[in-house]
């Protein structure tokens, strides 16, 4: 939803999945995979892994050479923009819930999240390599304040705060991952936008957002409605839906509400440096 509002910010048309039966990638393309991660055993077996995204890009950019040849391909290939948000999937999968209560697997933090930055790591030097050159990046926001995670933590009445930790973890080796690639790789540019600051503050105060509360979605079941079985999800046929979806930051146990994906856009397309170092989206898209 974010990417596709600020595809609107661009004046682009809707970007279409990678996969869709008869696309146009000249104007842009969709590789995302919900629940996917930087780590190939992420949700395994059920999404697209980073590593095969990027192939799908390499694809991409065949294509773009055979319909406008090598020299216009390679221009519109490196005067893109690359938006890239992961990881809060893979720091999902260190979740041990049992008994509708949550811990965390023993792993070496520093490690896990090595081999994250690793993986992504890769992935960006990848498309630099094929002339991708203008980078957009979301850090990974207090993932234990989600509904589905604060259902399980004292039945919602508090974030579930050591995998939010894991998640500032990512946030300070992703930003040293990206100042190292700056001076690495020329023609590197780049906008990060501080996901975990701009989402905290919302869920923190969400009435100064125009939001009644932050701490619960609209639609599911449990506590804080953060059980996931909005629309019938795992079987589970009874739940609840708000009156309106507006109301809240997010919609169901996982996904921001559309009034908070339009607000969070916003942000990352023209906030100042509060959010966006060293420059926001807008500004990124009209760099040469």
């Amino acid at each position: 939803m974010i990417p596709d509002i600020i595809g609107e910010f661009a004046k682009l048309p809707l970007l279409p999945p990678y996969l869709h039966p008869d696309p146009d990638f000249v104007y842009g393309v969709n590789f995302a995979s919900g629940g996917s991660g930087a780590l190939l055993q992420t949700a395994q077996g059920y999404v697209i892994d980073l590593h095969t995204q990027v192939r799908y890009f390499k694809n991409v950019k065949k294509v773009l050479r055979e319909k406008l040849g090598d020299e216009e391909a390679g221009e519109l290939i490196r005067r893109s923009v690359y938006l890239v948000s992961v990881g809060s999937n893979d720091y999902g999968e260190l979740l041990n819930i049992t008994n509708s209560t949550v811990t965390l697997f023993p792993v070496d933090k520093q490690q896990y999240v090595d081999f994250v930055i690793g993986n992504l790591t890769n992935a960006i030097q990848e498309i630099y390599e094929q002339g991708g050159r203008k980078f957009g990046f979301l850090n990974v926001g207090p993932i234990g304040c989600s509904p589905s995670i604060r259902v399980l933590k004292n039945n919602g009445s508090t974030c579930f705060d050591e995998i939010s930790a894991v998640g500032r973890l990512h946030n300070v080796e992703l930003s040293k991952m990206i100042l190292k690639l700056e001076k690495q790789l020329n023609g590197f540019k780049y906008s990060l936008h501080d996901f975990y600051a701009s989402l905290s503050q919302v869920l923190t105060y969400p009435s100064k957002y125009g939001f009644k509360g932050g701490s619960g979605g609209c639609c599911g079941s449990g506590p804080f409605r953060g059980v996931d079985t909005c629309g019938g999800n795992k079987g589970i046929k009874e739940y609840e839906l708000c009156d309106n979806p507006n109301d809240y930051v997010f919609f169901d146990s996982h996904h921001p509400s559309d009034k908070a994906c339009q607000y969070f856009a916003k942000l990352i397309w023209d906030a100042n440096h509060t959010f966006n170092k060293p420059c926001n989206l807008n500004r990124l898209f009209q760099l040469s």
